[in-house]
């Protein structure tokens, strides 16, 4: 479709706008109109955004728009309705489709409605455009709050996202290719707003006590304004320093011309004075062609040295999910007096606005009130202003609001965030790296900032800086952290600038550390251990071996006198034993059965009161076939039975063994429950190393230094120094014995600017040098060099292959080795029962094994070991189930008749299972219902549930409503093969079922004292996010409970944790297509905030650890840490009260849309303030220390 013919009814509504006559503009009398109209248009757009390529094509808002808004602003219905139309314009095009297409038809669209938005911004670089918004804006914020009415309210947010879309329009590369200095588009959009005076009123909503509802928008806004500065470049300008602002740009070039110097020099050397016109012929000797011979040269000797065999071949096409992630624009250089006026407003920005911006903000992040993501408007600034602010004189008061444990504590939380979304989501795993990305940069400047501090000529701010290094130091989270970041480090995901900035913030955090370390005799942290218990399985899976005859008659003789007292009532029967159990889901026969097995285990174990005790109860409730017994025996007959009972060979029950994947690594199967233990240990900087000496830390320092030509000289630094200490400090060089490293250092000493980087060249010379002295003792180094290393296969490769034989390494399996006796009886058992028929061969070997402790696995693994076998799939395992697979004629007519008796009840599943005489699984019941056509899909068996409210009744007002999941329970089936077959047939749990008020306070207190405090404020959290995503989107979908921590996995598997969930109304996995709990789409987000205050903590707040600025140290075991004023470095409330945002002006973010209905609201009277809430006041009371932890355990395997 050509864009440019337009749509007749739109041509018509734009043509009665008006013209332009020379600067003039003149309106129509119907422009009001046809403005609103337009309005309705966009409203009503397709998804290919017609509407809004059509007006961009007409360009409407260059000709027409502006022009109106210039020429009339004191017309205010005909201005806000231009300003409504402009911000429905200028949205992003990602909001308009939500993503970047991936069809080309639809990314064509996308393209060609950005080129429009580029447009725009060019013809919003105006100062009498930004002169008017200005103005008018000034106007609106001179009203008290008592005169703005609701539309001067809603102007004044319209005006703000007018600034904000026209600043996030992207650059169009094709057309801005100047150089640095030069003024681009968004350089003359800034320098609009700084004519027009619009940087002092955002410096004013920053700072204003009455304004603190824009403090969102502000933050945007001013990220947008910087987006393509350098923090270091802005605070070096104007000092003085003029040859330091191209110090940088001097030091590339030359390095540039050094290299070409040398590359002269090289050239002109291996030249010769006379030209040849032949280049001549020469054989490469050693080099072998495609056959027997050496390679014969025909070329000059100059290019021997560019020689390959992979010349003329065609490039090998890298794969897209294996390419590098794209490298973010780098920061260009603006106009210089964009950049004095933007250094300016830094400084003012930090001196009156910074502290108390970033407390708002922090506090609408932490009770929820912005949009998803919102934070990393607030990581990108603590990372730029504090930046700016330690290059230009460093004022700690200046940043105090984010500096301290609560500020490293959010940034931690965060990034951990980022990080295990990035692991799960996996298709929006680069947008979770480039907020990973943000969050580490705020994190360095956080540890850059600390560093600062201890240089400060305060001692007070000494102190402050001890306190939170002591306390960062003392916390495993902050120590584990780099070594998840480098274990998991992605390079088709996340870009090569995240590795730079990793690589720097993991050595500024090292050498902090080692300094820490290094002034003190010992050093106490904190530790987390998983604690294991082990509980061995069974040697074997088959039954106990029964006892002889002779050992029976011998039992039986001690046996009698204990037998013929009991009768005689000389010994008290106990009067607990019950052989029955009303309650359980197992069958009445096989309850018969169970009990005389357990009275024959009573006789077994010389229980003789015991089993006469279960004998006459089970024949009180069992009279029926005297299996017991006659109703009337006397002592002789119960004496006789108790003989024949304990004489008889009853089937023995034997133990489900579980199935265990084959291709899992070899380990010792006994079943672990695991539990974190924090404790104590003393800090040891050496072994904290170790920890790093790994091939993921190593790959990814290899990686960034193939750039090395690129980086800056810090990030080679950083580089090098790390792999210096993990080298030389750790004495651990063979791990950078590495072909990949070698090939790396070939390429850095063969380069003629290999001058620039002379501590790289001599860690090259001092890795070569240790890996040919060892290669002269160990010649198998050269082997070595194509595999990555540990510092067991370091330790083999240095002192011997023998060495780590006795299970001395760290990395070695704890399976304890096979002796050669152990061997030669594993040989002779397979050899007798291998040819056994219909005996597992394995399971017998285990239980003749001597050596106890055994497992299957082992053994199997051990038998293809010694040949015996040819692989683990020659031992199948014996396949348990009901051995009940076809139906019977007769069995199908019973089932046809129960179905058809019980059609009409509630439970027709459940009823037709109690009456089956075969026992079956209720899966396959359903199989064979739907299989003789009695229904037709399995909702038709659903057990019918009583919706809440059908009708009025007196049990039904007064008793709280009960899941529908806990009455279905009792109808389950037992057999563990079944289980999940079994739970998928069960119903869902009621989707109207509603929680009552306080429903579940009780037991989350209960839960709260016995440890479960950090997966209720998990619940907490989650129930409180969703209902703000109700109220923002208006529709409700489940959301799935997905537990990312080891505490939260295991707080759900507690049965009293799921029954909280079930008060609280949340529903269960539905199907075996469900894995996780879910918040039903039912609940209202009032519902969901009652049930998140009902679980709150209300008691008192674990003591904070210590932040902030002027504090005395103290150690991280003191009791009560002092609390700080608000402004420095705390996050509590201020004392100022904070005004209620009416319904009208929400305390939250803008919307991304503003479309009212065409007859405005302009004659609306002011709402009254909104009462505070009970949900706010119960959101006050959250406690401060939310955390979601990685569980990260020190003596956790490398992951490769």
């Amino acid at each position: 479709m050509d864009w440019y013919m337009m749509n007749c009814e739109l041509l018509a509504t734009c043509s009665a706008l008006g013209y332009l006559e020379g600067d003039v503009y003149h309106r129509e009398p119907d422009c009001l109109e046809s403005v609103k109209d337009l309005i309705r248009y966009l409203r009503h757009e397709d998804e290919t955004r017609d509407i809004r390529q059509q007006l961009g094509a007409a360009q409407i808002l260059q000709n027409d728009l502006l022009p109106i808004l210039v020429q009339y602003p004191q017309d205010k219905v005909l201005f806000d309705a231009i300003v409504r139309l402009m911000v429905n314009l200028t949205q992003p095009a990602l909001l308009c489709f939500g993503k970047v297409p991936p069809d080309a038809t639809s990314r064509h669209h996308f393209l060609q409605v950005l080129s429009y938005l580029q447009a725009y911004k060019e013809a919003f670089a105006s100062e009498k455009v930004f002169g008017v918004l200005s103005e008018k804006l000034y106007d609106l914020l001179q009203l008290d709050w008592e005169q703005r009415q609701e539309e001067d309210t809603l102007l004044i947010e319209r005006i703000l996202l007018l600034v904000r879309n026209v600043l996030h329009v992207p650059p169009d590369p094709t057309e801005e290719q100047g150089v640095d200095g030069d003024a681009s588009v968004h350089d003359r959009v800034l320098w609009a707003m700084h004519i027009s005076g619009m940087d002092d009123l955002l410096k004013f909503l920053a700072s204003a006590q009455a304004e603190q509802q824009w403090a969102l928008h502000v933050l945007e806004i001013i990220s947008l304004m910087f987006r393509d500065q350098s923090p270091e470049e802005l605070a070096a300008l104007g000092q003085g320093q003029a040859a330091a602002e191209h110090g940088e740009d001097t030091r590339e070039l030359e390095t540039l011309r050094q290299r070409e110097l040398a590359e002269k020099r090289v050239r002109a050397l291996q030249r010769p004075s006379r030209h040849s016109r032949f280049g001549g012929s020469y054989v490469l000797q050693g080099l072998k062609a495609i056959g027997d011979r050496d390679v014969v040269f025909h070329k000059g000797l100059h290019n021997l040295k560019s020689y390959s065999h992979d010349l003329g071949k065609e490039t090998r096409r890298v794969p897209r999910r294996r390419q590098a992630a794209p490298e973010a624009e780098p920061p260009r250089r603006s106009a210089r007096n964009v950049r004095l006026f933007l250094c300016h407003f830094c400084q003012d920005f930090l001196e009156g606005c910074y502290n108390r911006l970033m407390l708002l903000v922090k506090d609408q992040l932490v009770r929820e009130k912005a949009q998803q993501h919102d934070e990393t408007y607030y990581l990108w600034a603590t990372a730029f202003f504090m930046a700016f602010n330690r290059r230009r004189g460093f004022r700690p008061e200046l940043v105090s609001e984010t500096v301290g444990i609560r500020a490293f504590h959010f940034i931690e939380q965060n990034l951990t965030t980022y990080y295990e979304m990035a692991l799960m989501d996996k298709k929006e795993a680069a947008t979770w790296a480039r907020r990973m990305h943000l969050a580490l940069k705020a994190y360095q400047e956080l540890l850059r900032t600390v560093e600062e501090m201890d240089r400060s000529p305060e001692q007070a701010v000494r102190d402050s800086s001890q306190v939170i290094k002591s306390n960062i130091f003392y916390l495993m989270e902050y120590r584990e952290l780099f070594l998840a970041l480098f274990r998991k480090f992605d390079e088709t995901k996340q870009p090569r600038s995240f590795l730079r900035d990793l690589v720097e913030t993991a050595h500024l955090f090292l050498r902090m550390l080692e300094r820490f370390c290094r002034g003190r005799a010992s050093l106490v942290v904190q530790s987390k251990r998983v604690r294991r218990k082990k509980k061995p399985r069974a040697p074997t899976s088959l039954a106990p071996q029964p006892p002889s005859t002779a050992e029976l008659e011998e039992l039986w003789a001690g046996l009698a006198p204990q037998l013929q007292a009991c009768l005689q009532g000389e010994v008290t029967l106990p009067e607990d034993v019950v052989p029955f159990d009303a309650a359980s889901e197992t069958p009445v026969e096989e309850q018969r059965t169970e009990a005389l097995l357990r009275i024959q285990g009573c006789l077994r174990d010389a229980q003789a009161p015991q089993a006469l005790r279960l004998l006459r109860s089970a024949r009180d409730v069992w009279p029926e076939g005297d299996v017991f017994g006659p109703p009337a025996a006397g002592p002789l007959e119960e004496t006789r039975l108790l003989q024949e009972i304990l004489f008889a060979p009853l089937p023995q029950h034997m133990p489900p063994e579980a199935e265990e994947p084959e291709e899992e690594e070899e380990e010792d199967e006994e079943e672990e429950r695991e539990t974190v233990q924090v404790s104590e240990k003393e800090f040891n900087f050496l072994d904290y190393l170790k920890r790093f000496a790994c091939a993921p830390v190593v790959r990814a320092l290899v990686l960034l230094l193939r750039g090395y030509a690129r980086n800056s000289p810090r990030t080679n630094h950083c580089a090098a120094r790390l792999l210096h200490r993990l080298a030389r400090d750790l004495h651990m060089e063979a791990l950078l014995f590495q072909l990949s490293l070698f090939a790396l250092f070939h390429r850095l000493l063969s380069d003629p600017a290999a001058g620039a980087h002379q501590e790289l060249v001599a860690l090259a010379k001092f890795i070569l040098g240790k890996f040919f002295a060892l290669a002269a003792t160990n010649k198998k180094a050269f082997v070595e060099l194509l595999f990555w290393k540990t510092p067991a296969a370091i330790r083999e490769m240095t002192e011997g292959y023998g060495s780590l034989q006795e299970g001395e390494g760290a990395g070695r399996s704890r399976v304890p080795p096979w002796t050669p006796q152990e061997e030669q009886e594993l040989r002779e058992l397979y050899w007798k029962y291998k040819e056994v028929e219909g005996e597992d061969i394995i399971a017998a070997i285990l239980a003749h094994l001597p050596a106890p402790g055994r497992t299957r696995r082992q053994v199997v693994k051990q038998l293809v070991r010694l040949g015996l076998a040819s692989s683990a799939k020659d031992f199948p395992r014996e396949r348990k189930g009901t051995g009940l697979v076809l139906w019977t004629q007769e069995q199908e007519e019973e089932l046809v008749r129960l179905f058809e008796e019980f059609q009409g009840s509630e439970d027709i599943l459940g009823n037709i299972m109690k009456h089956l005489t075969a026992r079956r699984s209720r899966a396959r019941v359903v199989e064979k219902l739907l299989g003789l056509g009695l229904v037709s899909e399995r909702k038709e068996l659903y057990k019918k549930r009583r919706r809440k409210g059908h009708g009025p009744g007196p049990d039904v007002a007064g008793t709280p409503a009960v899941p529908a999941q806990d009455s279905s329970a009792e109808d389950r089936d037992s057999e563990e093969e079944e289980e999940e077959e079994d739970e998928a047939e069960e119903g869902p749990m009621e989707e109207d079922w509603a929680p009552e008020e306080g429903a579940g306070q009780g037991l989350a207190h209960r839960l709260h004292q016995e440890g479960l405090a950090g997966p209720l404020r998990w619940l907490e959290n989650c129930l409180r996010r969703t209902a703000g995503d109700r109220e923002e989107d208006g529709v409700s979908h489940p959301v799935p409970l997905v537990p990312l921590s080891e505490e939260n996995e295991d707080a759900m598997e507690d049965r009293r944790f799921r029954a909280l969930l079930r008060q609280l109304g949340l529903r269960p996995p539905a199907s075996e297509q469900e894995s996780f709990w879910r918040i039903p789409a039912a609940l209202t987000p009032q519902q969901l905030r009652r049930a998140a205050a009902s679980i709150a903590h209300h008691g008192p707040d674990p003591p904070a650890s210590p932040q902030g600025l002027l504090e005395p140290p103290r150690c991280p075991q003191d009791p009560g840490p002092e609390q700080l004023p608000a402004g420095q470095g705390s996050d509590s409330e201020s004392e100022e009260p904070v005004p209620v945002p009416s319904p009208v002006q929400p305390g939250t973010k803008r919307r991304r849309e503003l479309d009212s209905e065409d007859d405005g609201s302009s004659g609306a009277e002011p709402a009254p303030a909104a009462p505070s809430s009970q949900e706010d006041e119960e959101e006050d009371l959250q406690p401060l220390g939310r955390r979601k932890r990685v569980r990260l355990v020190e003596e956790e395997e490398e992951d490769d």
